[in-house]
């Protein structure tokens, strides 16, 4: 399946929660293949958001290609819709040359919208607007609230914290007439048959990998990155600045927290959205599941995927 292969190449997804081990498979995967990375985590679209989301460094990455990396500034909005026009067209583009596209990361709706058929609900600015106000004016929880009565489906599945997804399913619900949930995408055949892996370990190893993470970041810089982050507009955005990690920064740079509270708060967060991927990926039944503690990890993948 690799570039100089007779048989056309088959895409190969490498998801899986935080912390994993996805980023090292996804580069072992793409040298033996002949591949390149096709980025499949939402935070890392962003420019200079480089040490908070794990970002492979350039000089690691072996010369292998990776696309959706870098292409949002932080002032932009991350959206579901964007990223499946644009790493659809990626990906289309190197099947047409004969290259495989590995995509790895652990955004969940964003592999989903990449690998199932999912047409996104229209939008209306003015729709949108007034929903924005509404909760400008009255406050997350009573739209939470709002949204309990027009569509409880979505509201039970909707943090009632999150006030920009509750604000596009009341949107949704009133443009379509129908539940929010109607828009969802229907797990079958993934696109372009490609094989999904998804790397997960042991749950205290795994936390232990992310406390050692989130204890490496704070290390190398990450509140020197979110100040610089600062001057380029990071508190104007909408998706970059809740970012875990980038968040807790600006709390402590806003005074609120200290730095260990920030620590542990980014380790918490991030332990917290481990659990929601486990669950995400484990109603998938079209993955299969990787050891990232198996010593012969790449040997038992590509076992999985095959090779010429």
């Amino acid at each position: 399946m690799s570039g100089g292969s007779s048989k056309p190449p088959v895409p190969v997804a490498i998801v899986g929660p935080t912390a994993s081990g996805k980023s090292a498979l996804g580069l072992d995967i793409a040298e033996r293949l002949g591949g390149q990375i096709v980025n499949v985590d939402a935070m890392a679209q962003y420019r200079g958001m480089d040490i908070g989301t794990a970002k492979p460094p350039v000089a690691e990455r072996r010369g292998i290609i990776h696309h959706q990396l870098d292409v949002l500034d932080v002032t932009e909005t991350a959206t579901v819709a964007r990223y499946q026009d644009a790493a659809r067209a990626d990906i289309e583009r190197l099947l047409g040359t004969g290259i495989t596209p590995v995509i790895v990361g652990g955004s969940m709706l964003y592999v989903q919208a990449l690998l199932d058929d999912w047409s996104f609900p229209a939008t209306d600015p003015l729709v949108r607007a007034g929903y924005e106000q509404q909760l400008a004016d009255i406050g997350v929880a009573a739209m939470h609230r709002l949204l309990a009565e027009v569509d409880p489906q979505a509201a039970a599945t909707i943090l009632d914290t999150d006030g920009r997804r509750i604000v596009r399913a009341l949107e949704v619900v009133e443009l379509t007439g129908k539940p929010f949930a109607a828009s969802a995408p229907t797990i079958g055949e993934p696109r372009w048959g490609t094989i999904i892996l998804a790397v997960d370990r042991d749950t205290a190893a795994l936390d232990e990998r992310i406390a050692r993470r989130t204890g490496q970041m704070f290390t190398d810089g990450l509140v020197a990155e979110v100040e610089a982050l600062c001057e380029a507009g990071l508190r104007e955005g909408v998706t970059a600045p809740r970012a875990i990690g980038y968040a807790q920064v600006l709390d402590y740079l806003d005074g609120t927290i200290d730095l260990d509270q920030a620590r542990e708060l980014t380790f918490i967060g991030t332990r917290r959205y481990v659990r929601r991927q486990r669950s995400w990926f484990r109603r998938d039944h079209r993955i299969t599941w990787l050891d990232g503690g198996d010593p012969d990890l790449l040997t038992t993948a590509m076992g999985v995927v095959g090779s010429d």
